[in-house]
């Protein structure tokens, strides 16, 4: 992979980071299982880097069942105090329980709506934002539509569904596209 060509953040990032920057990072998806799987994932990254959390991830997906919402949903008290013992994961009981209860209201959310896929893209209107990103300094830590989205979410029960949180999320599942314009990833 030629480095120079690749947003500036991820030319000395890891291996792994590298693959989530040119397969994942800022590629539409209208995968609920998906959907939910980042939406957790940026939660645990509240406080950490993301690179942790990928170094993570596997056990993320053991421990939570691949993320597959309904399963999370029916997940107890006593699978939090089991999860509390793996040193594999962020052992983070307000995380934790925080993934179960985000399980039940995703669940709501899917009822309501027919998806949560439909849920989040009538934010953006069924149309990804290219932002058109030149210089790292570009990219946003949050906007008014990250604290829009957060304040709904939020409003619904979802947990550490912050403003910040929300907008890496944005990113993770391709709501917006941050890829710098000259990287070879950029799918705007």
């Amino acid at each position: 992979m030629e480095n120079n060509f690749i947003c500036t953040w991820a030319r000395d990032a890891s291996p792994l980071m590298q693959a989530y920057h040119a397969n994942e990072w800022g590629r539409v998806s209208h995968d609920d299982r998906y959907m939910f799987e980042m939406l957790s994932l940026e939660g645990y990254q509240a406080g950490l880097s993301w690179n942790t959390i990928l170094n993570k991830r596997a056990a993320f997906k053991e421990s939570f069942a691949n993320f597959e919402v309904a399963k999370v949903a029916q997940m107890t008290d006593a699978d939090v105090e089991k999860l509390m013992q793996n040193p594999a994961i962020l052992r983070h009981r307000g995380k934790l329980k925080a993934t179960i209860t985000n399980a039940q209201t995703f669940m709501q959310v899917q009822a309501e709506f027919g998806s949560f896929d439909k849920y989040i893209w009538q934010f953006v209107n069924g149309r990804q934002i290219n932002d058109h990103i030149r210089i790292p300094e570009e990219i946003h830590a949050q906007t008014p539509l990250s604290a829009k989205i957060s304040a709904d979410l939020k409003q619904r029960g979802f947990k550490f569904v912050g403003p910040v949180i929300i907008y890496s999320f944005m990113q993770a599942i391709g709501l917006i596209n941050d890829h710098e314009i000259e990287c070879m990833y950029n799918p705007g």
